[in-house]
């Protein structure tokens, strides 16, 4: 218990010196919100990128994630006025081996 109120001081120690720079020193304001805003945008795409079905980051339960795409099912490419249709030689492919 001893380490977690040594802890919180040392760490209010540092939050207020740090805002008291920052009342030193306001031109550093603009260069803080920037930096601060920037993280955390880049934080958050960060785990909406993860939560997104494309996303594969489970490599136990499926260990070969190229086998479920649909090629019905246009990717994250460049497509413009393309048809997507199965290629029949992968289909006939597909089959025989399953």
């Amino acid at each position: 218990m001893d380490f977690f109120i040594l802890g919180l001081t040392f760490y209010t120690a540092v939050i207020m010196s740090f805002f008291q720079l920052l009342m030193k020193k306001k031109e550093l304001i603009p260069l803080v919100l920037i930096t601060s805003v920037a993280a955390g945008g880049a934080s958050s795409f960060a785990l909406y990128s993860l939560r997104k079905t494309d996303v594969i980051v489970d490599r136990k339960r499926n260990p070969e994630p190229w086998e479920a795409v649909d090629p019905s099912v246009p990717q994250k490419l460049i497509t413009i006025n393309q048809q997507w249709r199965p290629i029949e030689e992968l289909q006939s492919a597909r089959k025989a081996s399953r």
